[in-house]
């Protein structure tokens, strides 16, 4: 039933991507910090604009839409859903462009139980920082995102995730 899930949203991720022309589709594998495996699939949208542009480099930014496949025991496993406005600050290079990326949004899970965390709410706010190279029309990163309610419902664990991704444009 899980693979069936994930493949299901990633057809219809796909799908919304390709007519669009400037999204973007993202994989992602990590753990989060109990150990549990996550996977992520997402599809990102450019802000379509820079600011502070130099010899340095520019800001930007992205709409982050994304699926998250917590894997853990046969009860524990969970589902989520994110949407986040991410902004990038992408230093200037001729074939290679590092970045730094950081960005505040929300998330909703099928559980509020994952592992031994007790999330209090189904609701959670995602903040995410993350680093990587971009080139080509491809991505390689880093990025660490942080689950909490921000203490709007009693217990609040919170979790976070580490994960390498790959973003591809099509």
């Amino acid at each position: 039933m899980q693979l069936r899930s994930l493949t299901a949203l990633a057809v219809l991720s796909l799908g919304f991507a390709i007519p669009a022309q400037a999204a973007d589709v993202t994989v992602a594998i990590g753990q989060s910090g109990d150990s549990t495996m996550v996977y992520r699939l997402g599809t990102q949208f450019d802000f379509g604009t820079s600011w502070w542009q130099s010899d340095v480099g520019r800001l930007t930014g992205y709409w982050d839409a994304g699926y998250t496949y917590w894997e853990g025991d046969e009860t524990a496993s969970n589902h989520s859903i994110s949407f986040s406005p991410v902004f990038v600050y992408e230093f200037a290079g001729e074939t290679v462009r590092p970045y730094i990326e950081a960005g505040i949004g929300v998330a909703l899970f099928s559980s509020t139980e994952l592992e031994d965390n007790d999330l209090g709410s189904s609701f959670q706010f995602e903040d995410r920082i993350g680093l990587g190279l971009r080139f080509s029309g491809q991505e390689v990163g880093l990025r660490a995102i942080h689950y909490s309610n921000a203490g709007l419902k009693q217990p609040n664990d919170g979790v976070e995730t580490y994960t390498l991704h790959y973003r591809v444009s099509f």
